[in-house]
């Protein structure tokens, strides 16, 4: 399948999770078969035929201007990152299987940097969010991803198939959502690349939630937030993180976490760097209850 078959299946999806009223558009003669707007709505909506609009959802050979794209943008109710993942879908097409591509390299300087900031977590990303490098607090606060095969150091797959994640993160759905949003985002800039989808394909088979959460397009672009833990030694943080993107690889993040000075997030971040002497002096946290994954 093309890149312009994917092209077309996220205009679909994104035109049935719209009802006419949240659309602004008048409601057309005859009972709905389907949910969200028609095609023909969209397509007024939009300011195009509605055979235009159709041959666009088909993922038809067709070359659409800019201005039609953001027409159709608008008609969808598109955020932002929805129009950049739409405009990837399009200008990025490709119908065969695409090569790997070149092995992502973390500068030395950059490790550096990494155990500079020995404080707080770090690491860094790289394509489908592997991860190529951490700092000692990402180990400790996470898992030591260099201590997992090659193929499963990978922040979304720990995420979603791991059960420590499961009890690690108090919002897990939310995080996990997020994470599948992001490497939707991926798949739309390197379409085809094996090694996503042979990620994809082992979170398919391994978990619905993947698996709903993929069919429903969703995509996301959220380089900061806040994040909420209950880490098995030292409790409950909440602490922000700040991805930042690399000039000299676009496809290369560094993502820091940290707490607010003072707060009992920052004690639990400095208790956690101090080691497993100071660690043995905390009581042991309560078992908290499985996650309703049954994955």
């Amino acid at each position: 399948m093309g890149q312009s078959a994917e092209f077309g299946k996220f205009l679909k999806v994104m035109r049935a999770r719209l009802s006419p009223e949240d659309a602004g558009a008048q409601e057309s003669s005859g009972a709905r078969r389907v949910p969200g707007l028609r095609r023909e709505e969209v397509a007024r909506l939009s300011g195009v035929s509605t055979d235009y609009y159709t041959r666009l959802e088909q993922g038809r050979n067709i070359h659409p201007s800019k201005a039609v794209l953001e027409s159709v943008a608008r008609a969808l109710r598109l955020d932002a990152g929805e129009q950049a993942h739409m405009m990837d879908l399009l200008e990025h097409c490709a119908g065969s299987a695409g090569n790997p591509g070149p092995v992502q390299k973390v500068r030395p300087a950059l490790r550096q940097l990494l155990d500079a900031v020995g404080d707080v977590p770090a690491m860094v990303l790289g394509r489908r969010a592997d991860v190529l490098a951490g700092n000692r607090m990402a180990h400790l606060l996470f898992t030591d991803f260099t201590s997992l095969p090659a193929a499963e150091r990978n922040l979304t797959r720990w995420i979603i198939l791991d059960p420590m994640a499961g009890q690690l993160f108090r919002d897990w759905k939310t995080v996990a959502a997020e994470a599948v949003g992001a490497l939707r985002m991926d798949v739309g800039r390197h379409p085809n690349d094996p090694q996503t989808n042979q990620l994809v394909g082992e979170l398919a088979v391994h978990s619905e939630h993947f698996r709903q959460w993929w069919a429903g397009h969703r995509v996301t672009s959220r380089s900061a937030g806040t994040v909420r833990l209950h880490h098995p030694v030292v409790g409950d943080l909440e602490l922000n993180f700040e991805t930042l993107s690399l000039p000299d690889d676009p496809d290369q993040m560094l993502r820091i976490y940290s707490a607010k000075a003072g707060s009992p997030s920052s004690d639990a971040l400095t208790l956690l760097n101090f080691g497993e002497a100071a660690a043995a002096a905390v009581p042991e946290a309560e078992p908290q209850p499985a996650r309703p994954d049954g994955n």
